[in-house]
């Protein structure tokens, strides 16, 4: 994990994303505005928050007006959207959970004041995160669509739980190399940060997010024989299916999510967008871990 503490990077401009449904979504967006009004931070909103959904005078702008940090509203899945569209800009993203597992935003909805309070004064530290890409490729490998992940891609068929046949390979050109073929539910290619995501639900191991890998984690395989495999981030993989039965999907994120024809392959490599998750002094990858999914707790009673 690349820690940059950055007092001397102040944010002047601050953009926001948000489910409009959000239960308290009005009450956090209140105290928000006031504290950045204390600050001067100008806000502007984008996406899934319109002006007549905030609670005081309309804010306009866009994200595409300079804004020099996002900050996302609700759980892990807005985090991720919002992350997608600032990523290429390499804009800070802090996450206020209104969710509940909220395991990458970094304040809860009563820390919004103390929170911003610290973050305008410099307080806080950045968290550089990778990003997966995704093409998808046909018979004369030319990419029809590009995909970029913070978490995850899932290759899986669409509809009700089937099972679908699929090839992994490693490398590029002459260097490819055949990692094997299995039957199950689909696969879990994921970078650190989306280890705790689907992946670990699926048996794949938890990544400290500062590692430069990818994991491939198959989704109840019918075999004992496969197990979630761990490559450098360096090496490029391939997916492909091996029967034409069913609709096969991409799934970029939980969210985004495109079909795949019979001819088509999909190759997956480290991105060179990185993502800057804001967090608050004191909050580090491992606390999470302890606080959001009870990692190694001990039981009561133990000294």
């Amino acid at each position: 994990m690349t820690n940059d503490p950055s007092a001397d990077r102040p944010f002047r401009r601050l953009g926001l994303v948000g489910k409009t449904d959000q239960p308290g979504l009005k009450s956090v967006l209140d105290r928000l505005l006031t504290v950045c009004e204390t600050h001067g931070v100008e806000v502007v909103f984008q996406g899934m928050l319109q002006p007549g959904d905030l609670p005081g005078p309309e804010i306009e702008g866009t994200l595409d007006n300079g804004v020099d940090l996002l900050v996302t509203l609700g759980g892990d899945g807005t985090l991720l959207w919002g992350a997608r569209l600032v990523a290429e800009r390499g804009i800070p993203v802090l996450g206020i959970n209104l969710g509940h597992m909220g395991f990458l935003t970094s304040v809860n909805k009563d820390e919004v004041e103390d929170a911003l309070d610290q973050l305008f004064r410099g307080e806080y530290v950045l968290d550089s995160r990778s990003t997966l890409e995704a093409r998808v490729v046909g018979t004369d490998r030319k990419p029809r669509a590009r995909y970029l992940a913070l978490n995850d891609f899932v290759i899986h068929k669409r509809g009700m739980a089937r099972v679908t046949r699929l090839e992994l390979l490693v490398g590029e050109g002459e260097e490819q190399e055949e990692i094997g073929g299995f039957s199950g539910d689909g696969v879990v290619l994921s970078t650190p940060t989306g280890s705790t995501a689907y992946s670990l639900s699926a048996g794949g191991p938890i990544v400290a997010p500062g590692m430069n890998c990818i994991t491939v984690t198959p989704i109840c395989p019918h075999t004992l024989a496969v197990r979630p495999l761990v490559i450098s981030a360096e090496e490029t993989l391939t997916v492909l299916r091996l029967d034409g039965a069913g609709t096969l999907v991409l799934t970029v994120d939980g969210q985004e999510a495109t079909e795949l024809s019979d001819e088509e392959a999909v190759i997956i490599q480290q991105a060179e967008p990185r993502v800057n998750l804001v967090r608050i002094p004191g909050q580090t990858f491992f606390s999470t871990l302890r606080n959001k999914l009870n990692w190694a707790i001990r039981p009561h009673g133990d000294g």
